[in-house]
C-alpha cells in the first residue's frame, strides 16, 4: 500500500507540473488558434534561466523567499519573451492561413535552440534544491522528496489563479469570450492585438513557470523543448482545446499511467499518453470538453479547382528533361543531394493530397514514409528479396497502415485529426524503436542497398527520377479528377458535400491510402539510397519536414511542394556545412519566408502575377 501511494505521488507530481504547462498552450489556442510549437522552447528558456539565475539570487540573501521570488522572475523574464514573439512575429501573420503560423513558431523553435546553447552554452545545468524543501519526508514508512509535495500542490493553486483571473477579471471574460467565437469578440469592437498579446504573455508566463519549477528536478537541456511539447499538446487536446478544467484532467490522467503504466508494461513509456490520446479520440472526438470545430476560412485554404494548362505540361517536361540530363553534368555528391531532393518532393507531394486538395491536416505523415522504409528493409532482411520486390512490399505495408489510420481519424476534423495522426506516427515510432528482435530498436536495420544494375550513384538517380515523377503523375491526375474534386468540395463545406450525395468518409480515407502509398514508396526508395533505416523516420521531425516543404513551396499549388522540397533540402545543405549554428540561419530563413511569402514561394509567385494580370 505505502509503495503505491508513494508511485501515486510521484505521478501527480508530474501531473502538476504538466498542466502548468500545458494550460499556457491551451489558452494560447483557445484564443489565437495557433499551434504553437515554440511553447516548449519557451518552458526551455524558464528552465535555462531558473537554473542561472536562482544560485546568484541565494547567494545575495538564502532563504525560502528569494527562491520562489526567483521562479517568478523567471517567468515574468519569460512571459516578456512570449510577448517578444508576438509583437515582432505571429501578430504580422495573424491573418495567414494557420499552418503558415505553425511553421513561424517551428522557425522559432530552432532560432531558440542555437540561441539557447549560445547564451547558455552546451552542457546540462542543474539548478539548486529548493531551501527548506531539501530534506525527504516520511509517508508510511517511505521517503518522499518534499519538493515533490510542493510541486504536487503548485498545480491546484495554478488553476485556481486561472480560474479566478478568467471568470472574476475582464481580461478573464474576454478570453472565455475569444476562445467561444473569436470574430464575435472582434465584431464587438475589442481590441484583439492587445488581447492577443496578453494572452501570449500569459501562455509564455505560464510555460516559463513550469520549466524554472523543474530545475530542483532535472537538469535544463537543449532537447527538454521538444519532449514537452508533445507531452503538452497531448493534454491539450485530450482535455479538449481551450479548456483548463480539461487540460488538469488530462494531466493527472497521464501522470498516473505514466507512474504506474512503467511498472505494469516498462516498453510503454514512449507511447502511454499517445496511446490515451488515440484511445479518447475514438471514443470522444473532441476531447473530454472540447467543442466541435468551425471548419472553414483558414482551415479549408489549399488547392482550387483548375483547369490543366497546356504550359503547365510543357514546363513540367523541359524540368523532368533537364533532371534526366543532370548525370551528366554532376558530380557524385550532387547526385546523392539531388536524388534527396527527388525523394521529398515526393514525401511532399504526398501530403498535398491531404493537406492542399482534403483538408486533412496530418501531424504525423512520417508514418508512412516510415512505414515504406521498414516495409522494404524488411523485405530484405526478413525474406532476402531483390530491391524489385521489397519496394513494392514498402507500398504495400505503407498503403495498409493508411488504411488503418484514415478509418480512425477521417471521422475527425481540424486539430483532433492532426493529433491523431501525430499519435499514429508515435506509437509505430515505439515500436520500431523497442521491438529490437525485428526492427533492431535504435540501431535500426543496416545493408538495404540497390540491386546490382542499380548501385551506380546515377543508375539510381534515374530510377529515383522516374519513380517520383510517375508517382507525382498518378497524384496529380488524381487531384485533377472527380475523385480530387469530391474532395475539395468536402474541405469547403462538408455538409453540403454530404447533402449532394458524397460519402466523405469514403473519399476521405482513399486519399489516406492513396497519400500513405505514395508517401511509403518516398520511404522506400530513401531506405535503398541510404543502405539503412532506423526509428528517426518515423519521428516528429520528419513529419515537420514534409509540412515546412509543402508550406514554404505553396499549398495552394501543384508545384508548391515540390519547390518547397527543393528550397528546404538546399538550404539544408549549403547552410549546415559552413557553421554551427545551421538551426539558427535555418530558422531565421523559414521565419523570413513566412513573412516575405505568406502563400508560399510559388504561391506567393502566382499572386502577385495575377495582381498585376
Amino acid at each position: 500500500m505505502s509503495f503505491l501511494i508513494i508511485q501515486s505521488l510521484s505521478g501527480l507530481a508530474s501531473a502538476s507540473s504538466l498542466f502548468i504547462t500545458a494550460c499556457g498552450l491551451t489558452l494560447v489556442f483557445g484564443v489565437t488558434r495557433i499551434v504553437n510549437f515554440a511553447h516548449g522552447s519557451l518552458y526551455m528558456i524558464g528552465a535555462y534561466t531558473a537554473a542561472t539565475l536562482l544560485p546568484r539570487l541565494l547567494e545575495l540573501s538564502y532563504g525560502p523567499v528569494s527562491f520562489w521570488t526567483g521562479i517568478l522572475i523567471t517567468a515574468l523574464i519569460v512571459g516578456a519573451i512570449g510577448v517578444l514573439i508576438e509583437v515582432l512575429l505571429l501578430r504580422r501573420i495573424y491573418g495567414a492561413p494557420e499552418l503558415f503560423q505553425l511553421l513561424a513558431t517551428f522557425g522559432v523553435v530552432l532560432v531558440v535552440q542555437d540561441l539557447v546553447v549560445q547564451v547558455f552554452g552546451p552542457q546540462d545545468i542543474l539548478g539548486p534544491r529548493a531551501p527548506g524543501l531539501r530534506a525527504p519526508v516520511e509517508i508510511l514508512g517511505r521517503r518522499f522528496p518534499s519538493y515533490e509535495l510542493a510541486l504536487i500542490a503548485a498545480g491546484p493553486i495554478v488553476l485556481g489563479f486561472v480560474w479566478l483571473l478568467l471568470r472574476k477579471t475582464r481580461f478573464g471574460i474576454l478570453v472565455r469570450a475569444a476562445t467561444q467565437d473569436r470574430d464575435m469578440v472582434a465584431s464587438l469592437g475589442v481590441n484583439q492585438a492587445l488581447l492577443f498579446t496578453g494572452t501570449l504573455f500569459l501562455g509564455a508566463f505560464l510555460a516559463g513557470l513550469g520549466g524554472a519549477l523543474q530545475t530542483p528536478r532535472v537538469s535544463a537541456n537543449t532537447g527538454m523543448d521538444l519532449s514537452i511539447i508533445a507531452e503538452c499538446f497531448v493534454v491539450t487536446v485530450v482535455g479538449g482545446m481551450g479548456s483548463v478544467p480539461g487540460a488538469f484532467l488530462a494531466a493527472l490522467i497521464i501522470g498516473q499511467l505514466q507512474a504506474f503504466g512503467i511498472l505494469i508494461f516498462p516498453k510503454s513509456t514512449l507511447v502511454v499518453v499517445f496511446l490515451l490520446m488515440a484511445f479518447v479520440l475514438a471514443v470522444r472526438p473532441y476531447g473530454f470538453f472540447g467543442r466541435p470545430e468551425i471548419v472553414g476560412g483558414t482551415h479549408a485554404v489549399g488547392i482550387v479547382s483548375r483547369t490543366p494548362r497546356a504550359s503547365g505540361t510543357v514546363a513540367a517536361l523541359i524540368v523532368l528533361a533537364l533532371l534526366a540530363c543532370l548525370p551528366l553534368v554532376s558530380d557524385a555528391y550532387l547526385l546523392k543531394v539531388a536524388t534527396e531532393i527527388l525523394i521529398f518532393a515526393l514525401f511532399a507531394f504526398s501530403l498535398q493530397l491531404l493537406i492542399g486538395v482534403g483538408g486533412l491536416v496530418s501531424f504525423g505523415h512520417a508514418a508512412f514514409f516510415g512505414l515504406g522504409a521498414y516495409g522494404a528493409a524488411l523485405g530484405v532482411k526478413w525474406l532476402d528479396a531483390p530491391m524489385e520486390a521489397a519496394l513494392p512490399l514498402g507500398i504495400l505495408f505503407a498503403a495498409a497502415g493508411a488504411a488503418l489510420i484514415g478509418a480512425f481519424v477521417v471521422r475527425l476534423s481540424g486539430i483532433y485529426l492532426a493529433m491523431m495522426t501525430l499519435a499514429a506516427a508515435q506509437i509505430l515510432y515505439a515500436v520500431a524503436f523497442q521491438w529490437v528482435d525485428v526492427t533492431g530498436g535504435d540501431n535500426g536495420i543496416v545493408g538495404v542497398w540497390p540491386s546490382t544494375w542499380a548501385s551506380p550513384r546515377n543508375a539510381y538517380y534515374i530510377l529515383t527520377l522516374i519513380l517520383c515523377a510517375t508517382a507525382v503523375f498518378i497524384l496529380k491526375r488524381a487531384i485533377d479528377a472527380p475523385f480530387g474534386y469530391a474532395l475539395r468540395a468536402a474541405r469547403d463545406s462538408e455538409p453540403r458535400a454530404e447533402a449532394i450525395g458524397l460519402n466523405v468518409r469514403r473519399h476521405r480515407w482513399l486519399a489516406f491510402m492513396l497519400s500513405g502509398a505514395a508517401a511509403g514508396l518516398a520511404g522506400g526508395i530513401y531506405a535503398f539510397s541510404r543502405g539503412s533505416v532506423d526509428p528517426s523516420l518515423l519521428g516528429i521531425s520528419t513529419s515537420v519536414d514534409a509540412l515546412a516543404m509543402l508550406l514554404l513551396g505553396g499549398i495552394q499549388t501543384i508545384a508548391g511542394p515540390l519547390v518547397g522540397a527543393g528550397v528546404l533540402h538546399t538550404l539544408r545543405d549549403q547552410i549546415m556545412p559552413l557553421t554551427g549554428l545551421w538551426r539558427l540561419f535555418l530558422g531565421v530563413s523559414i521565419i523570413a519566408m513566412v513573412l516575405l511569402f505568406p502563400r508560399g514561394l510559388v504561391g506567393t509567385i502566382r499572386h502577385w502575377r495575377e495582381e498585376r494580370a
